[in-house]
């Protein structure tokens, strides 16, 4: 075994201290190719792409203060998809990679549990995966960039900490501590969860943005808030309905980490009167703008980290802090309605371009939890929802589709 031995960062320890198998803390990303998939070729990619990003080849292991990850020598095995969409990944009580690669069709699925990484690291590890595995489809294809050529160290490198400034943040000062609507309802049996992807034209639904002048994921976080709100009856609409929204935080400091780097930041509204989704679009944009300034960003980065370093916190041995963790990540979920998580506009170079259809993912969730993906023209959103009920999705596609959007929808089975 090897003794090369690392920290997780603190966004990765409340991972481990709140999975469970419905929420796994897992993630999936996929790309959908334009023919089937040589499974062969890509067990050869898949063993080809760890050489560039070695830090998925880990194993989580539990200490006295904190878990660690250490690396290992176990080999991954692709296989074509049968278990359920972002599996359980982790355990303590078993030597296992904390990734797959499935696939099925034409799609090559990544799942990965989000300890190692978050949705910018994981959409570069498939990248490179479905880069390698096109180089050995197609003899002679172009061997192109697409990721940053960073050093080991700097993929590697725990940006929260690497960035870290100011002790004197107050540590309860991150979020608001209003609690908000949720949807609510009978759960799912056995810790299921059920996924739907959804897709549009991104010049059917982008126009509708602009017109008002706000951003894409404001007018889609606002469709969302409405949906949410028409399943809950007016006398109930006592609380605000809060969107999270995951922050890439490479975009505020120079950072090329594969590890998680992002925040969360939410966005709420009370629902005490008659609003359009116009106006609350305008509404929503507003209170996401202003709270994505640096200042605003750094604070609420130092707040997180500031924790690590809180004396009392380091000296508590790991059987005590895990539960204290799994009761204030809890508490903080009680704050957000759901998770709408956009990781962009899909940009593989154009040598791969020609050979993939499309992007999506999903991520696990003990509550809604919504990824979108923008590529060639084609949005799509994956939904995940840990409830019976399917309303709230239901009520989101309906308005899209009576104001004009061509929407189609796919969804798993579940046992009920």
């Amino acid at each position: 075994m090897s003794s090369n031995w690392y920290k997780l960062d603190n966004v990765a320890k409340v991972f481990l201290a709140t999975v469970n198998k419905r929420d796994t803390r897992a993630l999936r990303v996929s790309c959908t190719l334009k023919e089937n998939i040589d499974p062969e070729l890509l067990q050869k990619a898949v063993l080809s792409a760890i050489q560039d990003r070695p830090q998925v080849q880990v194993r989580i292991r539990r200490g006295i203060f904190w878990h660690y990850m250490e690396d290992t020598d176990i080999l991954p095995i692709v296989k074509e998809e049968h278990e359920r969409i972002c599996p359980l990944l982790y355990t303590h009580a078993k030597a296992m990679l904390h990734y797959q690669v499935t696939y099925f069709g034409k799609r090559i699925n990544l799942d990965i549990f989000h300890a190692l990484c978050d949705g910018v690291g994981a959409i570069e590890f498939l990248n490179i995966i479905v880069l390698d595995y096109l180089k050995l489809r197609y003899p002679g294809f172009a061997d192109v960039a697409i990721h940053s050529g960073a050093s080991a160290d700097d993929l590697s490198q725990d940006s929260y900490r690497q960035f870290f400034e100011n002790m004197d943040v107050s540590l309860s000062g991150r979020q608001p501590k209003q609690v908000s609507m949720h949807p609510g309802g009978l759960k799912l049996n056995y810790d299921q969860l059920q996924f739907f992807e959804i897709h549009m034209p991104v010049d059917q639904i982008l126009p509708k943005a602009k017109e008002i002048g706000v951003s894409l994921t404001s007018y889609l976080g606002a469709a969302w808030m409405i949906a949410i709100r028409d399943q809950i009856p007016p006398r109930k609409r006592k609380l605000p309905i809060t969107i999270s929204l995951p922050v890439n935080l490479r975009n505020y400091y120079p950072s090329h980490t594969t590890r998680n780097f992002f925040n969360n930041v939410n966005v709420s509204h009370l629902f005490n009167g008659d609003i359009s989704l116009e106006d609350l679009a305008k509404e929503f944009d507003a209170s996401f703008k202003s709270k994505l300034t640096p200042e605003s960003i750094k604070n609420q980065m130092d707040s997180f980290e500031t924790m690590e370093f809180f004396a009392p916190v380091r000296a508590v041995p790991l059987f005590i802090k895990q539960p204290v963790v799994w009761f204030f990540s809890k508490k903080s979920d009680r704050r957000a309605s759901m998770v709408f998580s956009n990781l962009g506009i899909m940009a593989p170079p154009e040598e791969m371009g020609e050979k993939i259809a499309n992007y999506s993912g999903f991520c696990s969730a003990n509550k809604l939890f919504s990824t979108m993906f923008s590529y060639k023209g084609d949005l799509t959103l994956g939904v995940s929802s840990p409830y019976v009920n399917t309303g709230v999705i239901k009520g989101f596609v309906r308005s899209l589709s009576n104001a004009g959007v061509d929407i189609r929808v796919y969804a798993t089975e579940v046992i009920r």
